[in-house]
């Protein structure tokens, strides 16, 4: 029986390239990119052609990239160092109700410190409405926190016209682009971004590494402080060897790769799809299937509860989750579907998300799809 892993928005298998990259920075270049001697310019010659191959990806000066752990470390950098370094002109934010953990638990935490938070509300399709934007932004809003496309149900927000209508306010912009990179093309000055955090380990790098992209136009404190590492901008030695993995990721992923994959997953979604149709299962898709990332696609299958179907797919080998990897193992219920369905829902229980990645194969979702159906028709007899 081969495993087959359907669960890429939570983390992705790294590419051997990736790997065959970091062996050899490990190997050979094990100096401190501050020293300055002959090994420590070594390294930090290779750290800045990392940060060169990044700011290429993303269309932006080279020194407007800043390493750190990930896609939470800049989420709470931004946000905290903003909220406190702005308060004096204003004690206002505004999210969402569907963010990553590491927004929303952030901005809860700002609130018992006196902060006041806006959370926009979603559709039952899971988007926002700019109209809800535009009533919530005040003259003393700071900071305006909204992902780039949702990490359980794939839909992708309008960072654009919310970037057009912040063009005149005081407000800096942030937006996670943790699930989107990689997969958008993404051009954060032409979007009106001053801020957007990413992690290696959702693009086929390592875990433990992401980079902060900060506009020059902006002021941000550092959330670690100690060396001078990263312009003083983030203390700590830099995991060199991680940066570089991640700066090959990048590499790896060229444009037509991007429009390789993306008609590759959306066959995967037609495939699964229609089987479901034809097997006659009572099921609806969660989120905005004109409006998505095209690697997520959250089902709904109706009176089968997701845990029990989550098992018997994971004892015929194949990986699946019922929501963020960040939230899993917990009892507590996706906040994307109460948001979207209200709480208590069946939504909420009766829901997996499928998502799909390197290594994904027709043939492997031809198989899913067999078992998916055989073990819904099991469940439901």
């Amino acid at each position: 029986m081969e495993n087959i892993y359907l669960d890429h928005a939570a983390t992705s298998p790294m590419h051997p390239e990736v790997i065959a990259t970091m062996t050899e920075v490990m190997a050979e270049t094990f100096g401190n990119p501050s020293s300055i001697h002959s090994f420590g310019r070594q390294a930090a010659g290779q750290l800045e052609r990392a940060r060169e191959i990044i700011g290429k990806s993303l269309g932006v000066k080279y020194h407007e990239i800043i390493f750190n752990s990930g896609g939470t470390e800049g989420d709470n950098t931004v946000i905290l160092e903003t909220a406190f370094g702005r308060q004096q002109e204003g004690r206002h934010l505004i999210t969402t109700q569907i963010e990553h953990p590491a927004v929303i638990n952030t901005m809860k935490y700002l609130e018992t410190k006196g902060f006041e938070v806006t959370y926009l509300p979603v559709d039952r399709k899971g988007n926002i409405s700019l109209a809800d934007f535009e009533a919530a932004l005040r003259p003393n809003t700071i900071l305006v926190s909204i992902m780039y496309g949702n990490n359980e149900i794939g839909n992708l927000m309008p960072i654009k016209e919310i970037g057009e209508r912040l063009q005149e306010h005081p407000a800096y912009f942030h937006t996670d682009a943790v699930q989107a990179y990689g997969n958008q093309w993404i051009r954060p000055h032409e979007l009106g971004v001053d801020f957007l955090s990413i992690s290696a380990h959702k693009i086929n790098g390592p875990k433990g590494v992401g980079f902060l992209f900060k506009s020059d136009q902006v002021k941000l404190q550092p959330l670690l402080r100690g060396g001078e590492q990263e312009e003083k901008r983030r203390a700590g030695t830099e995991n060199l060897a991680g940066i570089c993995g991640m700066a090959k990721a990048v590499e790896l992923l060229t444009e037509d790769e991007r429009e390789k994959r993306r008609k590759l997953y959306d066959q995967f979604t037609q495939k699964i799809l229609l089987a479901l149709d034809q097997a006659g299962i009572d099921y609806q898709v969660n989120g905005d299937l004109s409006n998505k990332l095209p690697h997520v696609l959250n089902l709904r299958f109706k009176g089968i509860v997701n845990d029990l179907l989550l098992m018997k797919l994971d004892l015929q080998g194949i990986a699946v989750s019922t929501g963020s990897a960040c939230t899993a193992g917990t009892i507590d219920p996706s906040h994307v579907l109460e948001a979207m369905y209200g709480k208590n829902a069946p939504e909420i229980k009766e829901s997996l998300r499928v998502s799909f990645g390197y290594g994904n194969t027709l043939e492997q979702v031809d198989y899913f799809t067999e078992q998916l159906v055989a073990s819904i028709q099991e469940l439901t007899k």
